[in-house]
């Protein structure tokens, strides 16, 4: 008995049909039964689906001899499901790599509950990939099994069919079938949400629901949309049947009502002629259904008038949002107006001596080389008063205690930005800061680049997808001081932006905490997530690729990979930045981190502790590589895709020919190097000694004194392997001029 039974029904789907298929064929986990209903198709589904039939014996093919439409297909491939469980799957959807493995894992650990709902992404026909909204309930729903009532929040996903998997022999006991029609999915979902005793989630994203440009046949205009009102009537028959579930009729009632409303809503569901008569029969059921002294508010209370009072409302609203977005760039002219004179007015005020703004990756708080200048300036030069601009409340909440700071674009921002001397950034501040006369920009980077940054991005047009060059280019024409770490960066950020600042070869102020560091200096970050002591923690920080939009490729399979380390291990993970907020987390990292099979870090605030707490960095290109170089451990390359990632985003160095320790070009290559021993042999050290030597140059853990003492204080230092000379200081004060240079004036 296979623990799956997939029914695939399929109808006009040629083009979609064969990798789906795959999708399914190709799963890690293959314990399962793929029973397709060829519907009668038209086209080519009924060949395709007998040659996979063919060729593996996991593939059942039915043909039905008329069509018998969406609901009706699947009820024919019920009585041939043998499977533990039931997984009603779209012909041109397609199952997320390691999927079903997944379910597998969370059904055991449920130990088999009614129905394992899990996530899903909507994939565009454009392209782009968007997450389910309300994956958070998923989130919350926690490990353990749960009923409707106790989670009525799970009714708000999305209700469907091919959202979650079905215990058959819950669905033969309750002689669950699906009705004809449209909006089919309604009478089975609901009946069985509400009468399954045991429902399990998976946070997860398990399909990708695909949404096609034509051929949603939801979205065509038919009077077909009126089988919306008979599906509602067999829920409540189903309901009326069952007194436990009557107290369930309120919430029915509304879900009925603003589903009606939202199809009456769309102006191309339903042919004109129509509308008028569906409102009607809505407004009936509308009557019908209501439970006494059932409260009637919001959107659905419209029901309670005619078809012409519905009208004028909908037309209201319509006027009301025309006005709005017409109203839009005035009062954003205004707004800007008002900005502009809100600095005017400070600007004339003079420049405040010892004031110094800060701000990290886009105004998100306290990091990086910012993060490391401000705390050295609080340490030695309290003279110097320093204000962080963050993004929202949000962020302003996650600030240390005691910091000040100031929101975007408020008018206590602009007053700030207005008259500060200095300005220390990681990017580049917004384009409407004006920079005075005699104010300081100094911009630390965010490490060391590996691929193309700035005007080189010019040649790769993939890259700059997004990316306004020109534009950047002139906000970097502020800069005074560019912070580098090592020749290599002075090199490349002089020619990616060719403005007029000065390269000074101060280190990465961020990067001190990590020279020199004792034992020991990551065990917080172990004690929080209950790594043990003694653990080889190997920490994993793959790059985002340009070569697909949304930038997320799953290189390595996680679970397996924590599985090969071994007893004694520890996989950490941290994705880019830029992915923490997408679906990449919901392609099982969330999930393998809550079950204790890896540790997701991508949202520690502090890569630094991240880094100090690990034994081993494992990335593929990730400027990461640089920074922990300092720490003199162990560094893997994981290099499979190296000749596309250059192609795509271009690169300064061949990172496989002078890579910080060994290099694997392939799964079995990069476990290989952990059985063997060999990611920190002999030739591991010398790589790595050649790869510091070269990167690290600067990085002598006085990178922020030495920022806060020459950049903003004016002060000499001792000469060491990071200082710098200031053009104007006098002669002898620093090294020579030739350590801090203006660039573009060759």
């Amino acid at each position: 008995m296979p623990r799956f039974s997939l029914i695939v029904p399929c109808f006009k789907v040629q083009g979609f049909l064969r990798e789906c298929l795959d999708s399914v064929l190709r799963q890690s986990f293959g314990d399962f039964e793929l029973i397709a209903v060829d519907d009668r198709s038209p086209d080519g589904c009924g060949a395709i689906l007998d040659e996979y039939a063919a060729r593996d014996p996991r593939v059942k093919v039915l043909h039905l001899p008329e069509n018998a439409g969406l609901g009706r297909a699947r009820n024919a491939g019920l009585p041939h499901a043998t499977g533990d469980y039931l997984f009603f799957l779209d012909s041109d959807d397609t199952l997320t790599p390691g999927a079903l493995g997944a379910m597998a894992d969370r059904l055991a650990e449920a130990a088999d509950p009614d129905v394992l709902v899990f996530d899903y992404a909507r994939t565009y026909w454009w392209g782009g990939t968007r997450r389910n909204a309300l994956a958070h309930v998923l989130a919350e729903a926690g490990a353990e099994t749960f009923t409707a009532a106790a989670r009525p929040e799970i009714l708000d996903l999305l209700m469907v069919v091919w959202n979650k998997v079905y215990r058959r022999g819950f669905v033969e006991e309750n002689g669950f079938e699906f009705p004809p029609g449209y909006y089919e999915d309604t009478p089975w979902t609901f009946p069985v949400m509400l009468s399954a005793r045991r429902i399990a989630a998976l946070e997860r994203i398990c399909l990708n629901y695909r949404q096609r440009r034509q051929g949603n046949i939801l979205s065509t205009t038919s009077r077909k949309h009126f089988d919306v009102h008979g599906q509602y009537e067999r829920v409540f028959a189903f309901v009326d049947g069952r007194p436990e579930l009557a107290g369930w009729r309120p919430y029915l009632h509304r879900k009925m009502s603003e589903h009606c409303l939202d199809i009456l809503a769309k102006p191309d569901r339903l042919p004109p002629g129509d509308r008028a008569e569906f409102f009607r029969r809505t407004a009936e059921m509308f009557r019908r259904f209501r439970p006494e002294d059932a409260l009637v508010d919001g959107e659905v209370a419209v029901l309670e008038g005619g078809y012409a009072r519905y009208l004028l409302r909908r037309r209201a609203e319509r006027a009301a949002r025309e006005a709005v977005r017409r109203s839009a760039p005035a009062r954003r002219a205004v707004g800007a107006r008002a900005r502009r004179g809100w600095t005017l007015l400070h600007a004339h005020r003079p420049l405040d001596e010892h004031l110094v703004v800060y701000s990290a990756s886009s105004h998100q708080g306290v990091l990086g080389d910012p993060a490391a200048v401000y705390r050295k300036a609080l340490e030695i030069a309290p003279r110097l008063r320093g204000v962080w601009v963050v993004r929202d409340e949000e962020a302003a909440g996650r600030l240390p205690a005691g910091v000040e700071h100031v929101l975007v674009d408020s008018r206590r921002c602009l007053e700030i930005t207005a008259r500060a001397k200095f300005f220390v950034n990681d990017v580049n501040w917004p384009g409407t800061l004006v920079k005075r006369p005699g104010s300081v920009h100094v911009h630390t980077h965010q490490g060391t680049p590996l691929k193309y940054r700035g005007a080189d991005l010019l040649d790769k047009p993939g890259a700059r997808l997004g990316f306004d060059v020109p534009q950047m280019l002139r906000r970097a024409d502020r800069w005074d001081y560019s912070l580098v770490a090592n020749r290599h960066s002075e090199l490349v950020w002089e020619r990616a932006y060719p403005c007029h600042f000065t390269s000074v070869r101060t280190g990465s102020p961020r990067n001190d905490v990590l020279v020199g560091a004792a034992d020991g200096a990551g065990a917080g970050f172990r004690l929080r997530h209950g790594i043990p002591a003694d653990h080889t923690v190997v920490l994993y920080a793959p790059t985002r690729r340009d070569y697909r939009r949304g930038g997320h490729v799953d290189r390595i399979d996680l679970a397996r990979f924590a599985a090969d380390l071994g007893e004694g291990s520890t996989l950490v993970v941290r994705l880019h930045p830029t992915l923490a907020a997408g679906p990449a987390r919901g392609m099982g990292l969330t999930e393998l981190a809550r079950r204790g099979v890896v540790v997701d870090a991508t949202d520690e605030p502090h890569v630094e502790e991240v880094m100090l707490a690990s034994d081993v960095l494992v990335t593929d290109y990730s400027a990461l590589m640089f920074d922990y170089a300092n720490l003199d451990r162990p560094i893997v390359v994981h290099a499979d895709d190296w000749a596309a990632f250059t192609a795509s985003r271009g690169a300064y160095l061949d990172i496989t020919a002078e890579a910080p320790g060994r290099v694997s070009r392939s799964y079995r290559e990069l476990i290989g190097l952990f059985t063997s021993g060999s990611w920190r042999d002999e030739e591991s050290r010398r790589l790595r000694a050649d790869f510091r030597a070269r990167f690290c140059e600067f990085d002598d853990g006085r990178a922020a004194e030495r920022v806060v003492r020459t950049l903003l204080l004016g002060e000499a230092v001792p000469p060491g392997p990071g200082s710098v000379r200031i053009p104007g200081q006098a002669a002898g004060a620093g090294l020579p001029a030739a350590q801090a240079r203006p660039a573009g004036r060759r």
